[in-house]
């Protein structure tokens, strides 16, 4: 591997046999097949993809797989988008992964976004009780978010990722050159969560996004290089001390108890993107914590002004849910203790807290002002 590229550690003290590296850099799918051989050895690799994806980069990671010796198997393209986060997919990856005969020395290669990265790690966790997966996440929100820190799931009914495993992948290779065909739209979508990074432990980085979003959102190389590997290493360092949250690790929730509620109500279609219920929530959150008093009426507003310029949606979509269906799937996330509600609040800006059984009566006043505006 000739090209530059940041390295990220993460060091699994609990199970060191897990740890794996994030590597963060342009034209890393045309060498993937040599970084992975030269941190996994050679293997039998089968790519999951999906039919959007599948056409842009499908073929240049089975020639880069093929080019370093490993042995490359059918690839497998599910339809995109949430919609194909459920069991009905996951059955079909499994039934394909027995088909191609893999073992347990075999390889899942993860190309694509959240969705598909979530569904075959997933699998892989579940296939012979567990074979050893690659992340190569292709949206900016799957490489600053979901390819980092071993949650794999699917979505049921009553809430996203509500079934799946804390399953670490064995290498996650970040090519930033997929930026360049990802609609505007997505690109937004990830910034939020990197906007997220900023708001729960770094007040210096949230006046970096506030100066680069437009270089960011633009794909300017170096601001993208840099919002990436700031937003894997505060990942990262959160996972290290609290990989299967427990505690500390819940801060990386920021705005997704609202988000999720809102994702359950749009039917988990492009009606409403991930990134943009996260946008959506955490600005409920700061509303929530202006109403108890954790953050100013200003504080709000500088986040709040900071989304819309960027161009992220501010106000909750119309979906037909009511106030009290939105309450009821918060009160069944999975930070949610006996019904308990649980959330992650901001104290300021650059801090956040775990705030348990959270009244409801006020967290319904805030939505009811939310879908009123």
């Amino acid at each position: 591997m000739s090209n530059a590229i940041t390295r990220i550690e993460v060091p699994l003290a609990s199970m060191p046999a897990t740890s794996y590296d994030i590597l963060i850099g342009t034209d890393l799918i045309g060498c993937s097949g040599e970084a992975i051989a030269a941190r996994l050895g050679l293997r039998q690799c089968l790519i999951i993809t999906d039919d959007r994806v599948g056409p842009l980069y499908a073929e240049k990671t089975e020639r880069a797989l093929a080019t370093a010796g490993h042995k490359v198997l059918q690839t497998l393209a599910v339809p995109h988008g949430e919609g194909s986060k459920g069991f009905a997919t996951l059955e079909q990856v499994l039934t394909h992964m027995l088909q191609q005969k893999m073992d347990r020395g075999s390889l899942v290669i993860a190309l694509g976004g959240g969705v598909v990265g979530d569904m075959a790690g997933l699998a892989a966790s579940l296939y012979m009780r567990g074979i050893d997966y690659v992340q190569m996440p292709t949206t900016l929100l799957a490489q600053v978010d979901s390819s980092v820190g071993g949650k794999t799931g699917i979505n049921m009914p009553q809430g996203k990722n509500m079934v799946g495993a804390f399953t670490q992948p064995s290498l996650v290779i970040s090519d930033t050159d997929t930026f360049a065909t990802l609609p505007h739209r997505h690109r937004l979508a990830g910034y939020a969560e990197i906007v997220k990074y900023s708001l729960i432990g770094d007040r210096v980085f949230l006046d970096w996004c506030r100066r680069n979003s437009s270089a960011v959102l633009q794909g300017d190389p170096a601001a993208l290089d840099y919002a990436i590997a700031v937003s894997c290493r505060t990942k990262a360092a959160v996972v290290i001390a609290d990989e299967k949250e427990r505690g500390q690790r819940a801060l990386l929730n920021l705005g997704h108890t609202f988000g999720h509620a809102l994702e359950a109500a749009a039917g988990y279609g492009d009606t409403l993107l991930h990134g943009e219920a996260v946008a959506i929530g955490t600005l409920l959150a700061f509303a929530t914590s202006k109403r108890m008093g954790h953050v100013s009426a200003e504080e709000a507003g500088l986040v709040t002004a900071h989304f819309e310029e960027a161009g992220l949606p501010i106000s909750p979509p119309r979906t037909g849910a009511s106030i009290d269906d939105l309450v009821q799937t918060m009160t069944q996330d999975k930070k949610a203790t006996q019904g308990a509600m649980t959330l992650v609040l901001p104290r300021g800006l650059g801090q956040c807290f775990v705030a348990h059984d959270v009244d409801q009566d006020l967290v319904r006043d805030v939505l009811r002002e939310a879908l009123a505006a």
